[in-house]
């Protein structure tokens, strides 16, 4: 009996630690007030975009929540208003899917804000389908809406500098890969429909934003603009809402005590949008609010220079 006790007791002393220490993670340090300053965070309706806007707007700026259905995002705008006590809060409807929906976006955003200070490439969707313009949705919202809003955006950006670019990624990229035959003749980073190979294709996306970071950083030298891609830890929010409701309903205890909350997800990206002095790391990965190494195909140039080139030609930029 003694020996249980001490077992359940070591188990628990263990499942303490690793929730207080690795789940929680570093907080983002940096007090800068944000007043005067402009800041873009797409798929700010819900997850760690909603509670970021919210930090941000406490902080003073003026927060545009770029979310692509206008309900929700009319409804997270009030959340976001009353949560940061601000009324700087303004939504303006954004497809990622839709090549149109980003120019409209861009055109309106520049026609009406002189100012654009910190951009921040948040949202993300892990299911299979087409974008409006047939590229594969992973691929199309994941990597290249975000890559064509961020052209459309970047003298702007460089006007306001000091100014920051920052990429949400995950450590899944990891395990991705960049299949360029089948994206130039299918225009996807795969077709499958099984569960590990929508994952596959989830992470092959995630590969892209850290790629697109490691290129952007390049181009940006000589100018204020700096740029950075994360990980924001295994979050409990609503990524996977597109899943089956035996697998959420499976994952739900698991979520529910080994992932983030929100607030504890939107650490890293903060401490990249606001973090004083990490201009030097232009570029880099980060995790757990500290810069972190990638392996060789994250960092590779002439992946990087190619994915760049295959952007701008489906963009209709080249």
């Amino acid at each position: 009996m003694s020996t249980l006790i001490l077992v359940l007791g070591v188990v628990v002393g263990v499942a303490y630690i690793y929730r207080h220490i690795v789940v929680k993670g570093k907080s983002c340090t940096s007090r800068a007030k944000l007043h005067g300053k402009t800041v873009i965070v797409t798929g700010s309706n819900t997850g760690i975009g909603k509670t970021t806007a919210v930090d941000l707007a406490r902080r003073g700026a003026r927060v545009i929540l770029a979310c692509r259905s206008r309900q929700r995002g009319e409804a997270a705008l009030e959340e976001v208003k009353r949560e940061s006590g601000s009324s700087q809060v303004v939504f303006m409807q954004l497809d990622l899917s839709s090549l149109a929906s980003i120019h409209s976006f861009a055109e309106t955003f520049l026609k009406s804000e002189p100012r654009l200070d910190i951009l921040i490439n948040n949202a993300g969707v892990y299911m299979q389908g087409q974008t409006t313009d047939g590229f594969g949705l992973m691929f199309g919202v994941n990597h290249l809406g975000h890559f064509l809003l961020t052209h459309l955006l970047l003298d702007r950006l460089k006007e306001c500098g000091p100014s920051r670019i920052v990429n949400v990624s995950s450590m899944a990229h990891n395990f991705g890969k960049i299949d360029f035959e089948c994206l130039n003749t299918k225009r996807a980073l795969g077709t499958g429909t099984s569960f590990m190979e929508v994952l596959q294709i989830y992470s092959d996306s995630k590969l892209c934003n850290v790629l697109f970071t490691h290129e952007l950083a390049k181009r940006l030298q000589g100018s204020k603009v700096s740029c950075f891609s994360l990980h924001p830890g295994a979050i409990n929010s609503e990524l996977a809402r597109n899943a089956s409701l035996f697998l959420v309903i499976f994952l739900k205890p698991i979520t529910t005590f080994f992932f983030k909350n929100t607030v504890q997800g939107s650490q890293t990206t903060l401490h990249c949008a606001l973090q004083e002095g990490i201009e030097p790391l232009s570029g880099r990965y980060f995790s757990n609010c500290t810069v972190r190494d990638v392996y060789a195909k994250a960092k590779d140039d002439a992946a990087a220079k190619k994915l760049w080139e295959i952007s701008e030609r489906f963009c209709g930029l080249a």
